[in-house]
């Protein structure tokens, strides 16, 4: 038996673990162990979720790109998911109703997902002065100068038509900046948006604030934790006094990673809030946008980063709120709107994939990717509305990969491997066709070289379907890409409102894994016959 299976049995002393029996004969070459027994954890089935920031409700005009039969398309796709419409911006919004405009009758949700389709003309006219608006909100942002916006019924109306017709959970955050001269919050326009969704007949879910460790330098305002729990506490009677609302969820409070003030506020949040929430929410990114490299996008320690806050997060919450459940309420791969060139291209899938394994593992219900549409540089849907490369992996991801997440690691030698990262779930049931008790090993190879993974005895016989992600383009350069390939083969749409097939390779029986160099790859056990996954 090799010394890499020696340590791992060591280490994963139970009787599911399976253990590798090949000699390992140099560094690429790593042995996964793994435990299919039984479920580490078992997140939401809309675990990877997306948002839509408040930024493109600073003109309402810029709304109506929803009604893009394409971007419908592409959210469709991604679809069981919630879809969050907040940021930054959404604490400088004021719901302005013109009644007199609205002549549709209430009490109608269902609107016809056809009932505005804009004409090509419009829609392209749309995009060329959006990407210019993009450039006054950067400068905005920069500056933090943030102007208050107005809204009004068409910004909803077309949000909960675009959620609702894409099969979407919606939830809408709050302006908590709205303070009465005690600091508490004024709830009278939230109600009055509330009412005209209740009205409406909207299933919508609601968020309070966002990041409000960071109000103080964006407006001026201190708002403490404990504050906060109470206003989220107010909130929450209000719900409960609505028909449709009483029973929505609600969650918060979508501070930022801790740190300093922020975990102050998050301390005193669970104090006097936990019990008004459904989920703890929180927000996370690796680096700067402004000043980091390729290099952080691909260096293991910046990837282990986000084990070090969610435990932080997880052992308040514990303390606070003993058994609620926890989510990242907006998460990409650099703050400030995104690294330009790096986080809308092929390299930013590596910290994107991570994270979704990771956070499943560490027991994390939930993961918004900031933004699937929205200013910045880490949206999944660019300008023009053509889908950038993490935009295809979250649809594979969705495809293969199920909420039960179980135990695996890789060993190199006589440790842990560092470029090799691996993560193991069932198999989704409900979107693949595979028999039940298959699992999905996720991949990941950080480094410029190919990287061999010895495979168990037990599935080693078994033919594998294998879905490898790289670059369109070779080597370092390649990283740059805004384009990725599934099994050698470009992903792209086939028009603008049906996706290509995404399909996998089989593989004959064998005791190993090739992963190619700076590649992500899903393999597809389908006859693991894995008790945990029956």
């Amino acid at each position: 038996m090799s010394a890499v299976c020696v340590l791992a049995l060591v280490l994963w002393l139970s009787p599911g673990a399976f253990c590798l029996m090949y000699p390992l004969t140099n560094a690429s070459e790593a042995a996964a162990v793994w435990d299919l027994s039984s479920v580490v954890h078992r997140v939401d089935r809309r675990f990877l979720s997306v948002t839509i920031d408040a930024s493109l409700a600073s003109e309402e005009k810029f709304m109506l790109l929803l009604g893009s039969p394409k971007i419908r398309a592409l959210a469709r796709a991604l679809s069981p998911a919630f879809l969050r419409f907040g940021g930054t911006r959404q604490d400088f919004m004021v719901f302005t109703p013109q009644k007199h405009l609205h002549t549709r009758s209430a009490g109608h949700a269902d609107l016809p997902c056809d009932w505005l389709t804009l004409p090509w003309s419009v829609e392209q006219k749309l995009k060329q002065e959006w990407s210019r608006q993009q450039e006054r909100l950067r400068r905005e942002e920069l500056e933090r100068k943030y102007t208050r916006v107005k809204f009004t019924e068409l910004t909803v109306d077309l949000l909960h038509s675009f959620s609702n017709c894409s099969g979407l959970d919606l939830i809408f955050g709050l302006n908590a900046l709205l303070r009465t001269e005690a600091n508490s919050w004024n709830s009278s326009n939230a109600l009055s948006l509330m009412q005209y969704c209740d009205s409406r007949g909207y299933n919508m879910d609601w968020e309070l604030g966002n990041e409000p460790n960071s109000y103080e330098k964006k407006a001026g305002v201190r708002v403490s934790g404990f504050q906060l729990g109470l206003d989220f506490s107010r909130l929450r009677a209000m719900m409960s006094q609505t028909h449709r609302y009483h029973r929505a969820g609600l969650y918060g409070p979508d501070v930022g990673q801790p740190r300093d003030h922020r975990a102050d506020i998050l301390d005193g949040f669970l104090q006097s809030g936990a019990e008004a929430v459904d989920a703890i929410t929180w927000h996370h990114y690796y680096v700067n946008g402004r000043d980091t490299s390729l290099e952080d996008f691909l260096d293991p320690e910046v990837l282990d980063s986000l084990a070090v806050k969610t435990n932080e997060v997880m052992e308040k919450v514990s303390l606070h709120a003993p058994g609620k459940a926890v989510w990242l309420g907006e998460t990409s791969s650099a703050y400030g709107g995104g690294a330009a060139g790096l986080s809308d291209t092929f390299v930013a899938g590596f910290m994107w994939l991570d994270k979704l394994g990771l956070a499943a593992r560490l027991g994390l219900d939930v993961v918004m990717r900031q933004v699937f549409v929205g200013s910045g540089f880490y949206h999944l849907v660019d300008q023009n509305m053509d889908p950038l490369p993490d935009y295809w992996l979250s649809v594979l991801y969705k495809k293969l990969v199920g909420p039960e997440v179980l135990k695996v690691e890789a060993f190199s030698d006589f440790s842990r491997s560092k470029r090799l990262r691996l993560y193991l779930h069932c198999t989704n049931k409900h979107s693949s066709s595979y028999s039940s008790g298959a699992v999905t090993l996720i991949s990941l190879n950080l480094s410029q070289s190919p990287t061999r993974v010895l495979v168990p005895k037990s599935v080693g016989s078994d033919t594998v379907t294998e879905f490898v992600l790289q670059s369109d383009q070779p080597g370092e350069e390649g990283l740059y890409s805004r384009s990725v390939k599934l099994n050698g083969v470009v992903l792209k749409m086939v028009d603008d409102e049906t996706l290509p097939d995404f399909k996998g390779r089989s593989l004959p029986p064998s005791a190993h894994l090739q992963i190619p160099a700076f590649s992500l790859a899903f393999h597809v056990f389908t006859e693991a016959k894995a008790a945990a996954c029956v």
